[in-house]
């Protein structure tokens, strides 16, 4: 929305102009101005380097450096194109390259920045008072890295991505600044505009709600392995609760252990059921539904001239019945259970 002048007899629209047509320069205005006046687009911040490349392999440079008073790195990119370009996968990288940095080469590099604004600050000093830390907390700095970005506009594809990224535990912000014509001078209209200030903590809420259901879920998957022995020797290993079925026929198969009333016997269990494939007959949507990708393969047993699959559709519970069964059985078998590592017996 453009902005407006409020004087006796009417309200007039300011011109929007552009950064390019005021022949202000991405480097040498903006971010000139901005490294003493951060606070603008990034608050509570402290800018400790400015065109920060010290890494090796790349030429690549961020515009300002900067560290909050959470002590976390903020990374801060500036443009003056009318839709972003990439700057967020740049900053990806970048924040990337200096998720490393320590609270001692953080101190050289704001020594070094310091010096070349002929400064004579002392660099430890400055940022320990401005973090309120009496002594360096080595293993509470830089924990995280967060990501400014401030551009004159940004394209529906660029925050649409950040609003993913963020979704997904990152710290990114969009500051949008355009420029106006108000008579001879310049104004900005300044704007957070990812995430918008006024449901920030809202989002955040939700962003907290997402992070733990997703913990919830990967915590409820089941992520054990199996091996299976026959008298004593281990003949599969490292397999998953759903082929435990097929290692236990294709066992065996192997040890020409399956005549008909195996055959029969291992069919009447539902959690170790087979499924039919005739090569010539078009597959049944029953018959997908069990094989899935398999459909195409070659049957994994082979008995009585016919080609069958084994189901890997378990329900929960079926394993422990699954062992017992086939234990008593064929008592030569064993099973073992490995949960993160670690031995668990069944």
């Amino acid at each position: 929305m453009p902005l407006y002048e409020l004087d006796n007899d009417k309200i007039n629209a300011l011109s929007e102009t552009s950064f390019l047509d005021r022949g202000i320069r991405e480097r040498q205005d903006l971010q000139r101005l901005l490294r003493d006046q951060i606070h603008i687009i990034s608050p509570d911040t402290l800018v400790v380097s400015e065109e920060f490349g010290e890494w090796e392999g790349s030429r690549r440079r961020v515009d300002l450096l900067g560290i909050d008073k959470d002590a976390n790195l903020i990374v801060i990119e500036l443009k003056r194109t009318e839709d972003g370009g990439h700057m967020e996968l740049q900053a990806l990288r970048y924040a990337a390259m200096v998720s490393t940095l320590t609270f001692d080469k953080v101190v050289d590099v704001f020594d070094k920045y310091l010096s070349e604004r002929g400064k004579e600050d002392d660099a430890k000093s400055t940022i320990l008072d401005f973090l309120g830390w009496v002594e360096v907390d080595h293993d509470g700095f830089a924990q995280d890295v967060k990501i400014v970005l401030a551009s004159a506009e940004f394209s529906k594809e660029l925050t649409t991505s950040i609003m993913w990224l963020n979704d997904r535990d990152l710290d990114i912000k969009c500051i949008r600044f355009r420029p106006y014509l108000y008579g001879e001078k310049v104004l900005l209209d300044v704007q957070q505009v990812v995430p918008l200030p006024e449901v920030a903590d809202y989002q955040v809420q939700i962003k907290e709600k997402k992070q733990k259901e997703r913990h919830a879920r990967s915590q409820s998957k089941d992520r054990s392995t199996y091996s299976i022995s026959f008298k004593g020797k281990t003949v599969f290993e490292g397999f998953k609760k759903s082929d435990i079925g097929l290692n236990t026929v294709l066992l065996l198969e192997q040890r020409n252990m399956i005549d008909e009333d195996v055959f029969n016997y291992l069919r009447e269990d539902k959690s170790c059921s087979f499924q039919l494939l005739k090569k010539s007959v078009e597959v049944t949507s029953t018959e997908k539904k069990y094989r899935k990708y398999r459909v195409n393969q070659e049957p994994e047993l082979v008995f009585d001239g016919e080609g069958y699959y084994v189901a890997r559709n378990w329900g929960v519970g079926n394993v422990e019945g699954f062992i017992l069964k086939i234990k008593q059985r064929f008592p030569e078998i064993d099973y073992e259970q490995f949960e993160d590592g670690h031995f668990s017996s069944n």
